[in-house]
């Protein structure tokens, strides 16, 4: 019974931390997508730029209060194209990037 216990346990472990990652951004993928998607329509800034418009707290801030999108036409006011399936990515790469990090892109 307590080997049994303890497959339960590990086993709901380990699908908590499949499905987190699952829906966690990935900051490679949000600099391909400002490089790809947005860059053209934010008058070619560079992604460190970008990101570096705002703070960490900042682009924290509006990515929990739903306003992701928001901020970044802010930055990028002639923005006609996004997707919110975005946000996530583009959130870790500004977050990682942010004005106060000391952080820059390779690229």
């Amino acid at each position: 019974m307590k080997n049994i216990s303890k497959l339960a346990v590990a086993a709901l472990f380990g699908f908590a931390m499949l499905s987190t990652t699952a829906n966690a951004g990935s900051i490679n993928k949000g600099q391909k997508i400002y490089s790809k998607k947005i860059k053209g329509q934010c008058g070619d800034k560079p992604g460190g730029e970008f990101a570096a418009t705002f703070k960490q707290k900042e682009w924290e801030e509006a990515f929990k209060a739903g306003t992701f999108e928001a901020k970044v036409k802010e930055v990028c006011p002639k923005m006609e194209t996004y997707k919110e399936k975005w946000t996530p990515h583009l959130f870790e790469f500004a977050n990682e990037y942010a004005s106060d990090t000391g952080n820059e892109p390779a690229c």
